[in-house]
């Protein structure tokens, strides 16, 4: 069970160690860890498959974003983020085991977000699946280019986490989410602008505080 490979993965880190830790140690431990994953994705940031993902999260229909287990609360970042901009979102949780019926909706011209790490979650590949089947767009966000998801993705980001005593951070998944929200919301006020430059349809507008 997931309590018992928890407790085991403790057990190997204390019988592991010639001293008894102090809580700081381990809490620093941890920052070390975290900030490794997030050097290896600055190292191996790609820049072109990044502006991929920008472009298909700002020009989609609808977005549905799915993670499971530890990916959830990255893909409930994800939409909360977004909810903060004029875009659909939806968050596809499968309360009650529904999966399949949360996309059913989903359309060519929708956005899926998959965020999935080793080992893959079942239900992401399904519904993942079930995009590709309506042709909607996909975005993976995984660990590996050879990751079952990354088949066919319409833009790949790869996030490699740091690790302490065999538990893998998060940071530089929400940092990398974070910093596509910020994107999005960049592009999307653009477009805002550049429709209210002068020459653009609100000029056309009387103005009623001119007599």
């Amino acid at each position: 069970t997931p309590v018992q490979n928890y407790q085991q993965r403790i057990r190997r880190m204390i019988a592991n160690r010639s001293h008894k830790a102090s809580s700081g140690e381990l809490a620093r431990e941890c920052i070390n860890g975290t900030r490794s994953g997030l050097d290896r994705l600055a190292e191996e940031f790609d820049e072109t498959e990044f502006d991929k993902a920008v472009e298909l999260l700002a020009e989609a229909d609808n977005i549905y974003v799915v993670g499971v287990r530890r990916s959830f609360a990255v893909a409930h970042y994800l939409v909360y983020s977004l909810q903060h901009t004029n875009k659909r979102v939806h968050l596809v949780s499968g309360l009650g085991g529904g999966y399949r019926e949360q996309m059913r909706s989903v359309r060519k011209g929708d956005l899926v977000v998959a965020i999935s790490f080793s080992p893959y979650g079942k239900e992401t590949q399904q519904c993942v699946r079930i995009a590709q089947h309506h042709k909607a767009h996909t975005l993976i966000v995984t660990d590996s280019q050879v990751a079952p998801l990354a088949k066919h993705a319409s833009a790949l980001l790869l996030v490699n986490e740091g690790s302490t005593f065999a538990f893998r951070s998060l940071s530089a998944t929400l940092s990398l989410c974070q910093a596509l929200f910020i994107a999005v919301a960049y592009r999307l006020e653009l477009k805002v602008e550049e429709i209210s430059e002068p020459g653009g349809p609100e000029d056309d507008e009387p103005d009623d505080d001119l007599d």
